[in-house]
């Protein structure tokens, strides 16, 4: 089955850095899309202005007919947890919190709301990403939290990467993969203290996985650094 990402997106700097990295795991043939979620049901207009900027996201990475969706919900992070179980989505990904300093990570609210809980893997992007003339990844740190489904999404990402996997904490990182821990529901994000920690201090992306559910972005296993 195809992988399935979907890119909170709202045509800020921030959320252009989250496109970049719904691009880079976005594996051939996997499926990208861009997600807004409106607050109210409003104008005609204000559904207009938000296809509108979806449209912008798609033609800025030449992908025009990409699937997009305006959901409306109060709630940022219900609403896009809604769409990934209608849509069958593996990942939601995110730019880090508004004025985050370049080259650091920090979840926004809605980020944090769907590592309580959510449904499909959470990725989020730290500042600046969109701005790197390549996003070249050539090791993944991985905390797995006991639990196996981290290990082979970091070895089947490390495998269509052409990256190494090497255990967090280590220097030279490019990307980390988090398992959720171990008393998390089967297929739900939740952080431990210890991963929470690493999240917000990373300053390259971060794929957190929901429990028992591995993603498949490559048949084949990665070298252990």
């Amino acid at each position: 089955m195809a992988l399935k990402i979907i890119v909170s997106y709202d045509d800020t700097d921030n959320d252009r850095d989250a496109l970049a990295l719904g691009r880079l795991l976005a594996v051939p043939g996997a499926e990208l899309a861009l997600a807004y979620v409106r607050h109210s049901y409003g104008e005609s207009l204000e559904q207009k202005q938000a296809e509108e900027l979806l449209d912008r996201g798609a033609a800025s990475i030449g992908a025009p007919e990409m699937a997009k969706h305006v959901v409306v919900n109060p709630a940022t992070s219900v609403g896009l947890m809604g769409l990934a179980e209608e849509e069958g989505a593996d990942v939601i990904v995110f730019g880090s919190e508004y004025r985050t300093a370049a080259g650091t990570l920090k979840p926004g609210i809605s980020a944090h709301k769907l590592l309580l809980g959510g449904p499909a893997a959470i990725a989020v992007a730290p500042a600046g990403l969109n701005a790197k003339p390549a996003l070249g990844i050539g090791t993944i740190g991985l905390i797995d939290e006991g639990d196996p489904a981290a290990r082979e999404t970091a070895d089947s990402l490390a495998s269509a990467l052409g990256a190494v996997v090497t255990r967090h904490p280590a220097g030279g990182l490019d990307f980390l993969v988090v398992g959720s821990r171990p008393e998390s529901p089967a297929g739900k994000v939740t952080l431990s203290a210890r991963s929470d920690y690493a999240v917000e201090a990373a300053t390259y992306p971060v794929l957190v996985i929901p429990r028992g559910t591995p993603l498949s972005f490559a048949g084949s296993q990665a070298p252990v650094a």
